[in-house]
């Protein structure tokens, strides 16, 4: 390990500088990277309309549709379509004990609209009065023997939310049931109000990651029209988890330690993923010789997620540990590589066959092994990487080495690389090719779990579609590394530079905050024959990479 001296002035801020390259609005026209120049995606979609932009367009005359209000209608084009993908699963039909749902023979597989929100108001955590999440336990087959108590399943600010939702449906009901606002099922008002809340959340997501690309605000539009976000916004309740970890990001890029580790903490409060972001962060500021700032942020997310979590945890600890029983219990999911790994050699698993609730005590620990291989060498890239890595490349990678080692991947937790991986490795036709791979496995998901004997898929057919899902993102990350290794061909970097109308100077990070322009205080050193083999691999890569183009 190698220590760098301090360098003199280095600690003065420059916030006009980071202002402007984190706000793809506050530049001037002049400034933003247009697509249709760089992207062949983007040029061939232009050919309808004229083609790419001309050398001497006059961009950024129009008052009112910004690159955020354009990017912002797209994305509620493509909300109100997911919308309607789940609209199937809202109809009803009467009968004699009342208006019920129309799932029947299997809609919400046939139709592929199945979502977790509307039976999630069907659990007693939720539907009855009177009751609180963590705090009033439900049975899950009431007469059956011997009889299950539940509590709710996810995070505290995940459940307190849909707890809430439940809420303003009790009080629009009693409004409908006055005259005073039009009346529905009950079911259905109730996942319409959580879709309008995760349609916010994912707008928040569409902002922050326009405001984090800098100079090339329009990769924002990968977010806003993402396959991924058409299938999965309202799947489950993962759009406000992926809000809150953006804005944290975002918080970090302006320079706001304290605010982005409680944003951070908030989304760690909401599902687990979002304190994945401090590792990669911490490790960026051990390098650059940030560390003040990198604890400000842990502290913030210490803070915030203790404020959320310990009260629910004093009050009700056995409903708070709910989720954690949960996870620990859980098998190897349908999606995951263990699964697939069994499925097509025949084996037992790591654990063999397990009674009903009994942990699998050694995949749980292949699983966190194998991600702490993982997390280590990415701390060792982090560290050892010949120029430092941008920080969303590093978030990137960690998010996706979770869900590939982990023992379960639900089909919504790809929500949480789309931001990600639009940020870390803006290539049209990459990320495109990804999320229509990974929106595309929704099919082969739902058929499957139609069953055989209702004309639905064998598990081979899914667990392939699977497969090819695991390839995809692996390829996506060998890229990620590749731009590392090679930060002549990081678009991000490519599209950095002195921004000549505000003689402002060049950044090296648009998201990195206080890393951005730090110089490097620890490094590792790198094995000049780990070297030579890591730049030939990434060289051949992109000579191959080159030649499809």
């Amino acid at each position: 390990m190698s220590t760098k001296p301090d360098d003199a002035g280095t600690e003065s801020e420059e916030p006009e500088r980071v202002s402007a390259a984190v706000d793809g609005d506050s530049l001037d026209a002049a400034d933003r990277v247009a697509p249709t120049w760089t992207e062949p995606v983007a040029a061939a979609l232009s050919r309808p309309f004229g083609g790419p932009l001309g050398r001497h367009a006059q961009v950024g005359r129009q008052w009112f549709w910004t690159p955020l209000r354009v990017l912002l209608l797209l994305a509620m084009i493509t909300l109100a379509a997911a919308w309607l993908f789940k609209a199937p699963c809202l109809q009803t039909y009467d009968t004699a004990q009342g208006t019920q749902l129309d799932w029947r023979a299997n809609r919400q597989y046939t139709a592929m609209c199945y979502s977790d929100i509307i039976p999630r108001f069907g659990m007693g955590d939720l539907a009855p009065d009177g009751v609180f999440p963590y705090k009033t336990p439900w049975t899950q087959q009431p007469g059956s023997s011997p009889q299950e108590q539940h509590y709710m399943e996810y995070p505290v600010v995940t459940g307190v939310f849909q707890w809430l939702n439940a809420k303003i449906t009790d009080g629009w009901t009693t409004l409908a049931q006055l005259g005073w606002l039009p009346a529905a099922m009950i079911t259905v008002l109730y996942f319409n109000i959580t879709a309008l809340w995760l349609t916010a959340a994912w707008l928040v997501v569409v902002w922050a990651a326009m405001a984090l690309a800098g100079r090339r605000p329009w990769d924002a539009a990968l977010v806003a029209l993402s396959p991924l976000a058409f299938v999965h916004a309202f799947t489950n309740f993962d759009a406000l988890a992926a809000a809150l970890a953006t804005t944290g990001l975002l918080a970090w890029a302006r320079r706001r330690p304290w605010l982005a580790g409680v944003l951070i903490g908030l989304g760690g409060a909401a599902k687990f993923y979002p304190l994945l972001l401090l590792g990669p962060l911490l490790v960026l500021c051990l390098r650059a010789g940030r560390l003040r700032e990198g604890g400000r942020a842990l502290a913030g997310a210490a803070a915030a997620w203790l404020a959320v979590n310990l009260p629910i945890l004093l009050l009700y600890p056995v409903g708070w540990g709910e989720f954690y029983r949960l996870n620990t219990a859980r098998g190897a999911d349908p999606d995951s590589l263990y699964n697939a790994l069994a499925h097509y050699t025949g084996w037992a698993g790591f654990d063999g066959p397990l009674a009903p609730g009994q942990v699998p005590v050694v995949l749980n620990a292949v699983s966190l092994g194998l991600f702490a291989l993982c997390c280590a060498a990415i701390g060792w890239l982090a560290l050892a990487a010949p120029t430092r890595p941008r920080l969303v490349q590093l978030c990137f990678l960690l998010v996706a080495a979770f869900l590939l080692t982990n023992k379960v991947w639900s089909p919504q937790y790809s929500l949480w690389l789309v931001p990600l991986a639009v940020l870390a490795v803006p290539r049209w036709r990459w990320l495109l090719t990804w999320m229509a791979v990974d929106a595309a496995v929704w099919a082969p998901r739902m058929y499957y779990y139609l069953g055989t004997g209702n004309k639905g898929l064998p598990e081979g057919w899914f667990l392939g579609a699977v497969l090819v899902r695991d390839l995809v993102v692996l390829a996506l990350c060998a890229v990620v590394v590749h731009e590392v290794l090679r930060p002549g061909g990081d678009q991000v970097r490519r599209a950095l530079g002195p921004v000549g109308s505000h003689g402002r100077t060049a950044v090296d990070d648009p998201s990195g905050g206080f890393l951005d322009g730090s110089p490097d205080r620890v490094v590792l050193p790198w094995p000049r024959t780990t070297a030579d083999r890591l730049v030939r691999w990434a060289r051949t890569l992109g000579a191959q990479r080159e030649r499809a183009s």
